[in-house]
């Protein structure tokens, strides 16, 4: 039965010596990935890691990633991967959650882990390894790369579990979406079935590896149709543009942010972009005049917006080519090959056409449910399907992380439109007598406590309104935004 880390092996039996990974002026063929996936996998189950445990994965778009993540899979453990940008706090959650035995560190990403290693009991009862070099951990990429060649199995099962996924719920803490390999591979088969993706594709990783779209929807998939891919460490739009001509690149995925910028670049247009075949955008909503921007610019790529979550692995609708064009302000239409989309209301029953509903969603794709949260697993899927909802940052993890900082009396975090972004984070904050806060004390005294990502763009200073019963009544204070900001600083949503 075809698991993860076996495709990878079927797929370097095959092409050997088709390139498969390329950063900067290094690059791996697929024999030589799978040669050293076997190497590093060993490290691991040497180390006391069995089949099912859990280990953590700190890294960014680098062969580390890749590296680690499917060393992991073939140990035969589950898979963590996580925000790379993630403070203390958060990694000492995922870390106790999960009841991880392990944690592998890209150098590059290292502070956050560092930071645990130096709090006593801060790693819990994990190792902490590094994929390189990085004082005070062994380094165990160097470590595996200086065994003999290798020759470790573990047997699996495609039943097998295989990845936890943050779904940076709403609700306070991350929740993890548990998959298992039969679930990964079917992701990739719908998008390929989707997009009608060819064995000999190239693909640009610049979105964020840790998250589910280019995890599972192009890493997993690409190794399966035997693609090249290009890792990018961080976005930078002339840069990529630069990267799309120089690869050849045929597929690419991006959050619509990414196109915004890219599309206000005089190298949109200098660059030849000729090889560029198939890119597809999603996780936020596009306007529909950048939609517009980015046909007329590529009239010859093949433009899909994809529309899903997390918990479907991601799966859900398509807006195809011939629809974007049609209709640029539209979010899908087209459920994914392999899946079920029907649209609700608060009953469970479908909606009639031009009615407001909610997506609810089935097929092979779907997560088992989220870790050792039965609760929250029987709220989101029900009799099979799973229910879409929100998922973004949680202002209440924020306002719990925020809620310390010296002059703060009062704080709320709540969303403001953005024409890049979608939604910025926003502070209001009613100081306390006396006290003075900008947004850069609230930014400062919150990094070490939450990703940079979490942490306001804006601040607003103002009485925070209440209900008779003490709730804060959030739609009085969005009407409230025309208040007084501070300076945001633009990089951060990204």
């Amino acid at each position: 039965m075809p698991t993860l880390p076996g495709v990878l092996a079927s797929t370097a039996r095959r092409v050997p010596d088709r390139p498969a990974l390329r950063w900067g002026e290094s690059s791996l063929t697929y024999g030589e990935l799978d040669r050293t996936v076997t190497r590093l996998a060993a490290e691991p189950a040497d180390r006391g890691v069995q089949r099912g445990d859990r280990v953590v994965l700190v890294a960014g778009n680098t062969m580390a990633f890749v590296v680690g993540v499917y060393g992991a899979l073939r140990a035969g453990a589950i898979a963590v991967p996580v925000n790379p940008r993630s403070a203390a706090p958060e990694l000492r959650h995922f870390l106790a959650d999960t009841e991880s035995s392990m944690v592998l560190v890209d150098p590059a990403a290292g502070d956050g882990v560092r930071a645990l290693q130096a709090d006593d009991g801060g790693l819990g009862t994990a190792t902490a390894l590094a994929l390189g070099e990085l004082d005070g951990f062994d380094d165990v990429l160097a470590a595996a790369l200086a065994r003999d060649e290798s020759t470790f199995e573990r047997e699996l099962s495609e039943d097998d579990d295989a990845l936890i996924i943050d779904t940076s719920g709403t609700t306070g803490r991350p929740k993890g979406a548990l998959f298992d390999h039969h679930r990964v591979l079917w992701v990739g088969q719908n998008i390929t079935m989707g997009l009608g993706l060819r064995l000999d594709e190239t693909m640009l990783h610049v979105a964020p590896l840790h998250h589910s779209a280019s995890l599972n929807l192009l890493l997993f998939n690409g190794v399966m149709l035997g693609a090249t891919q290009v890792l990018m460490p961080a976005f930078a739009p002339d840069d990529v543009l630069e990267a799309l001509e120089r690869e050849k690149v045929t597929v690419f995925f991006g959050v619509p942010t990414m196109f915004a910028y890219m599309l206000r670049s005089p190298q949109m247009a200098a660059r030849d972009l000729s090889h560029l075949r198939h890119l597809f955008y999603g996780a936020a909503p596009m306007p529909a005049s950048a939609a517009e921007a980015l046909v007329a610019a590529l009239p010859h790529v093949d433009i899909v917006q994809a529309c899903g979550q997390t918990e479907g692995g991601p799966g859900g609708i398509l807006l195809t080519h011939e629809e974007v064009m049609a209709h640029p302000s539209a979010s899908g239409r087209l459920a994914m090959p392999n899946t079920e989309v029907r649209v609700v209301d608060a009953n469970g029953e479908d909606v009639a056409v031009g009615e407001v509903g909610e997506m609810i969603m089935r097929g092979e794709t779907m997560m088992k449910g989220y870790w050792r949260n039965p609760e929250a697993t029987a709220a989101t899927v029900v009799d099979g399907w799973v229910l879409t909802g929100g998922r973004n940052v949680s202002s209440v993890e924020v306002e719990n992380a925020l809620a310390g900082c010296p002059g703060v009396a009062e704080l709320a975090i709540v969303g403001r439109d953005h024409p890049d972004f979608g939604e910025s984070i926003v502070a209001v904050v009613t100081p306390a007598p006396g006290a003075t806060v900008t947004l850069k004390d609230l930014r400062a005294y919150g990094e070490s406590r939450i990703a940079r990502f979490k942490l306001p763009h804006d601040l607003v200073i103002a009485e925070i309104p209440r209900n008779l019963s003490g709730k804060i009544l959030k739609h009085r204070l969005r009407a409230q935004l025309d208040g007084p900001v501070g300076s945001a600083d633009p990089a951060a949503p990204a």
